[in-house]
């Protein structure tokens, strides 16, 4: 006996075997059974969702003698005579017949009345691909067509349908199927047939079937000719993917910015023949998961994996920050539409991987954002108080502190400058005396620091080494030190041209850490303003010219 394909041996015959697409069998189902069946349909949606299946189903179901729940029984003798092949229904491939001769010789024989049923079925697939001559001989037909005769056009494509063909057609959408129908069905597939599988497997063959199931059933027919069980290494061989364990150690590497093993692994499946668009399909794939791990509550269930393999996935999402994820998918999805282009897909891929795993030398927001946020989490597993600046030392004291004082690590050096030191006078012990409560020696505080006859730069550079040596906070010190200082009044205006350093340095505890250090720098007032938001009049520049530069007449002309 000749073999039989799966999407073949296993397709529905009534509409209660149908994976999914209940709007348009509840439509077909009612109509069959309020007898108000329509002349001409149209079946449009992807491919191998079921609509030359439902087609056939509809066609025995309206000439059925006693319907079942809205299906064809099966066992009448007008269903008998449709099982075997008859006149009454007609299938018409458009894509080899999509000449006007052909719907001229339709249009003559859709005037005979059926033979054994209640009326002449015609399907016609991908319709789409008829010539203009041809939907024009097809359109007399579908405005005054016979009583006993039922159009059903299918199409993946109905925009290319003339709107004079769609108008006189109920139209009926087929979606896609969700991966976890798509797995239900293949497990009973698979244990009908008898066939040894592993929930990963199922799993994945359901996952490349991408909403169709005749897909689907196509690349489990060859996934179970691979090995005497279905297992998830026999699928990823079978299908020529990235395998779902090499994918997830690439992506950690890439959300975790390690591009030597990033390198590293993608070297590792390109080495193994896999092409270079599988494997950025796989990538976009595996973050699609992990951004909803990491954002959707629901998340096990809207992924529906495996539980080791969501697992992985969930341990990926909880160590990546939300904008890497973000900045990866971007980067790779930019580099898949440019792969058309490309004249070495490999290279691109490769300058993709390091773009995303080597945040430090893109010089793009998103990167730097990445590169800030990576740094807080760091400095936040790590907290330090914020201390206080000693104002009575003496000079040894001084040396032991600067001895002591941690390396900043962060990139950035500020040479040190000369500092004002109070001098204090030397602590001596006190001469005993005969009385019983010795009294203390009483030490006058140094002088408060004041800010009334410094300039903004000097007050500005004061700040900046002291939040140095008081504060361990790297990234607040990045962000300073590119602010630009002048003094309104007694107030200290801090300008910055970036907004997102801008509200952060507004946030509560930079703020906080601000104030507690200007404290000690003597200026009690500061302000953190937008440049763009700065808008000077010409006679505020003048008066700040004549500030800065007393000593030179300055007039207007």
């Amino acid at each position: 006996m000749a073999h039989v394909s799966l999407y073949r041996r296993f397709r529905p015959d009534t509409f209660d075997k149908m994976v999914r697409q209940e709007h348009v069998v509840r439509v077909l189902k009612n109509q069959i059974e309020q007898n108000a069946v329509g002349h001409a349909y149209l079946f449009c949606g992807p491919r191998g969702t079921g609509k030359t299946s439902v087609a056939r189903i509809f066609a025995r179901a309206i000439n059925c003698e006693r319907p079942v729940n809205g299906s064809p029984c099966g066992e009448c003798e007008t269903c008998k005579s449709l099982e075997g092949g008859t006149l009454d229904v007609t299938e018409i491939d458009a894509a080899s017949n999509n000449g006007v001769n052909e719907m001229r010789d339709l249009r003559e024989k859709v005037q005979y009345p059926p033979v054994t049923g209640k009326y002449k079925v015609y399907i016609i697939d991908e319709v789409h691909m008829l010539t203009d001559s041809a939907f024009n001989a097809l359109l007399k037909t579908l405005e005054e067509p016979p009583a006993h005769a039922v159009f059903i056009l299918a199409t993946t494509e109905p925009h290319k349908i003339p709107a004079t063909i769609l108008s006189r057609c109920m139209r009926l959408d087929f979606k896609l199927i969700p991966a976890e129908d798509l797995e239900k069905h293949l497990r009973s597939i698979l244990d009908a047939i008898g066939k040894p599988y592993e929930a990963e497997a199922v799993s994945a063959i359901a996952r490349a079937g991408a909403g169709s199931d005749r897909d689907m059933l196509s690349i489990a027919e060859t996934c179970i000719a691979y090995a005497d069980k279905l297992t998830y290494e026999g699928v990823t061989a079978a299908l020529g993917t990235a395998d779902f364990r090499t994918t997830a150690r690439l992506v950690r590497a890439l959300v975790d910015s390690d591009m030597p093993t990033a390198l590293f692994e993608t070297e590792n499946v390109l080495a193994e023949g896999k092409s270079v668009g599988v494997l950025l399909r796989d990538l976009l794939g595996f973050l699609r998961q992990v951004a909803v791990a990491k954002t959707c509550a629901s998340a096990e269930k809207l992924l529906s994996l495996p539980k080791e393999i969501f697992k992985t996935v969930k341990e990926v999402a909880d160590a990546a920050e939300g904008r890497a994820i973000l900045r990866a998918t971007e980067i790779l999805a930019k580099t898949e539409n440019e792969l058309r282009f490309a004249s070495s897909p490999r290279i691109a891929l490769e300058t993709a991987v390091m773009r995303i795993a080597y945040p430090e030398a893109d010089y793009d927001i998103d990167a730097l954002l990445v590169r800030i946020a990576r740094l807080e989490e760091r400095l936040a597993a790590t907290p330090m108080p914020l201390a206080e600046v000693p104002v009575q030392a003496s000079a040894p004291k001084k040396k032991e502190v600067a001895a002591e004082e941690p390396p900043f690590d962060e990139g950035f050096y500020i040479p040190p400058e000369e500092e004002p030191v109070f001098d204090a006078p030397p602590f001596e012990e006190p001469a005993p005396k005969p009385s019983p409560v010795p009294k203390k020696q009483s030490v006058a505080p140094p002088p408060p620091v004041s800010a009334e006859n410094m300039t903004a730069e000097v007050a500005f550079g004061k700040f900046i080494r002291t939040l140095r040596k008081t504060s361990r906070n790297g990234v607040l010190f990045t962000m300073c030190s590119d602010l630009l200082a002048v003094f309104e009044g007694k107030k200290l205006v801090l300008t910055t041209d970036v907004e997102t350093i801008f509200r952060s340095l507004n946030r509560e505890e930079h703020y906080q850490i601000m104030a507690d250090t200007f404290a000690l720098v003597g200026v009690t007032e500061f302000e953190i303003r937008l440049a763009r938001a700065e808008k000077k009049t010409g006679a505020n520049a003048v008066e700040e010219l004549k500030k800065n530069f007393s000593d030179y007449p300055i007039e207007m002309k």
